[in-house]
């Protein structure tokens, strides 16, 4: 059971990409990463995680691409071959941001230690 959930969240993650990438049209989405699909034990509903490439404006974006969701569950559903056709919903996947800035702190508390051991020398 848990291997056919594994190929059909893939499944869903691979086509969900090529359809943002290809046949959705919106210049206000910009580039869109697929991050992570989580799919519910009976393929109701998915969980597509997104990140934008041009870090500008990713709320705005994010609701430009909710805009879409009906259009990739169907899209999604001539693709697939399940019976039940999950309904997406997106979501903005910030673990890059937050990756960023905790480098950014330790970046920063590194030099201040550093800093800090050159004095007590």
């Amino acid at each position: 059971m848990a291997s056919r959930q594994g190929r059909v969240k893939s499944s869903i993650a691979r086509y969900i990409a090529e359809i943002v990438r290809s046949e959705i049209k919106k210049p206000s989405i910009g580039l869109v990463s697929v991050n992570e699909v989580i799919v519910s034990d009976d393929y109701s509903y998915a969980t597509v995680y997104v990140s934008f490439l041009d870090p500008k404006y990713p709320h705005q974006r994010l609701e430009e691409l909710k805009k879409t969701e009906g259009f990739v569950r169907s899209s999604l559903a001539k693709k697939l071959s399940i019976y039940k056709v999950p309904k997406v919903s997106f979501v903005l996947d910030e673990a890059a941001e937050r990756a960023r800035k905790l480098d950014e702190a330790l970046a920063k508390e590194e030099k201040d230690l550093a800093a800090l051991e050159e004095l007590t020398k």
